[in-house]
């Protein structure tokens, strides 16, 4: 485990752990701790003041990060006809109506599913198959549309989707440790404010209670959080 190393406790270190940081000196602290050899990803964790049991506190959407996730995310998009055209000239890896058949044989090397609305009735079948694996098309996360050629240009250009888990966290990732410190700030900070922004009505009390930036092996830095509440 990574808290075992000594890279690791002198990283930790590095950090103070009782202190709020403002997301400009989080991620400059975060970059500086790092010590794996490879490109980290890094991530936010938001602890919500939300119970996910109700249907009327679930917190989810999706965010376009100014400058990516620094990942190369392949799409696919499951269409017929015109939209076959419109989903290849936006840069879409996979496309057709075939990939239906192709995923019940067992094929899902793909990271996001575009659908449009006219073939959700046959990917439907495949629920058990997509849900688990967060890829079943959504029109709440912008995979199920008409309008295949922006969907897909927003998810290569760096659009995330979130959604609360059972125990009121949002994990999401924000960028890689080789981004500059002002991306990663942008980056985070548009991934805050869309927290924000979403804010269930049925919520009570404290919404964003704590959030922390970490990369993929460091120690996690607290984030200042008064200015959401």
């Amino acid at each position: 485990m990574p808290a075992q190393g000594k890279k690791f406790r002198a990283a930790l270190a590095k950090v103070d752990r009782t202190r709020e940081y403002q997301i400009s000196d989080a991620v400059a602290l975060l970059k500086g701790a790092t010590f794996a050899k490879f490109d980290e990803t890094v991530d936010v964790a938001v602890n919500l003041g939300v119970d996910p049991r109700h249907a009327d506190q679930i917190v989810r959407g999706t965010v376009v990060l100014p400058h990516g996730t620094g990942k190369s995310v392949r799409v696919l998009v499951i269409t017929q006809g015109d939209r076959v055209r419109e989903a290849e000239a936006a840069g879409a890896d996979f496309v057709g109506i075939e990939y239906i058949q192709k995923i019940k044989d067992g094929w899902l090397d793909t990271d996001v599913i575009v659908a449009t609305p006219d073939v959700m009735g046959q990917l439907g079948q495949l629920g058990k198959v997509l849900g688990p694996r967060g890829l079943m098309p959504n029109p709440k996360a912008g995979t199920v549309t008409m309008d295949v050629a922006k969907a897909v240009r927003e998810i290569k250009a760096g659009k995330i989707e979130f959604r609360v888990d059972k125990t009121g966290n949002v994990h999401a990732p924000v960028g890689k440790v080789s981004f500059s410190s002002s991306q990663l700030a942008d980056n985070v900070q548009a991934f805050m404010d869309t927290i924000h922004r979403v804010k269930p009505a049925a919520a009570k009390g404290t919404y964003i209670r704590s959030a922390t930036v970490s990369s993929t092996m460091g120690p996690g830095v607290r984030l200042e959080t008064a200015g959401y509440r």
